[in-house]
């Protein structure tokens, strides 16, 4: 009885921390970007403009949710939950530290890739179902680039799994106590963060949502909690994506004096801060661009990472 309680209270925990760290990723992305563009942030509402956060979702609630008359009803309301349970899903094989997960799978990186292809449908069935051109090629753009930074992604990882001789993440942590796998495979390291930021459609990878181009892409006809579900899934995956990067190259939960948990916040909010500082430097690439980096740049770098890492474990034995 005590482990189910256990359980269900780690399960609330996680859906709890997950969903406040995208919200307040929202204010950190304003204050963050005036910062650094020299400007001011969210300052009006709440000290330091904290409730700023709070003002948002009071106005997603209360917006008119309006569906287009010549929408696909059915899908057009169930797009904008396939990516958040998709990215919810994938927090539940995250190990917060050697004892606290919500499950503990053998192939927990496996599940990982999985539930992250899965986001694809989500923008792919939005920009169907809109009955909106603009949508439509937004949802087009997504699932190309979202199915091409998949295979990258995963052949990014492979060297990790081969150092650490499983897909358990704990195991993969657990394997990084002399040197973390971002010094052996820094190769991998780049391939996988440009990789996660492409998963996300963050600035410069951020063509399925180019407003000067398509208006707003595969989110354009949504509006009040529809389209909150989309903004909040974005930054749940920015999230994901950076505990993923510190689990699997910078040793996750692992560090002196700090509790583990507290360790792997640490590290997920420096990555976190480095996707709102590619925003506020970097310009959105041409669409031709973003395909020609993946196929040309990326696949030969996890490519040369694999060859490589592979002779090594063969040399070593």
């Amino acid at each position: 009885m005590n482990d189910i309680i256990r359980s269900v209270l780690i399960v609330f925990g996680v859906l709890f921390v997950g969903l406040t760290v995208a919200a307040m990723s929202t204010w950190l992305e304003r204050r963050m970007l005036g910062l650094w563009q020299d400007r001011y942030g969210p300052n009006r509402v709440g000290p330091f403009g904290l409730l700023q956060v709070a003002a948002d979702a009071i106005k997603m609630f209360t917006k008119e949710d309006w569906i287009p008359p010549y929408a696909d009803k059915a899908v057009f309301v169930l797009a904008p939950a396939v990516i958040m349970l998709a990215v919810l899903m994938s927090f539940t094989v995250i190990p917060f530290s050697s004892s606290l997960n919500i499950i503990g799978l053998n192939v927990g990186l496996l599940f990982f890739l999985g539930m992250s292809s899965m986001g694809v449908y989500s923008i792919v069935l939005g920009g169907w179902a809109s009955n909106n051109k603009y949508s439509l090629l937004g949802g087009l753009r997504a699932s190309a680039q979202m199915l091409s930074y998949e295979v990258f992604m995963g052949l990014s990882i492979t060297g990790v799994v081969m150092l650490a001789g499983s897909f358990d993440l704990r195991v993969i942590v657990e394997s990084q106590k002399a040197v973390w796998y971002c010094v052996p495979q820094v190769l991998g390291f780049v391939v996988f963060m440009v990789a996660g930021v492409a998963e996300t459609r963050r600035v410069p990878f951020d063509l399925p949502e180019a407003d000067s181009e398509i208006v707003a892409g595969f989110h354009s006809e949504y509006s009040a909690m529809k389209f909150g579900m989309f903004f909040v899934g974005e930054y749940l995956g920015v999230a994901l994506i950076s505990v993923m990067v510190a689990t699997l190259f910078f040793g996750g939960w692992r560090g002196p004096l700090l509790f583990p948990p507290m360790w792997l916040a640490l590290k997920m909010f420096v990555f976190i801060c480095f996707f709102i500082l590619l925003r506020a430097t970097l310009p959105r690439l041409r669409y031709d661009q973003l395909m020609s980096w993946g196929w040309k740049v990326m696949l030969p770098l996890a490519l040369l990472n694999l060859l490589a890492t592979g002779a090594i474990r063969l040399a070593m034995g």
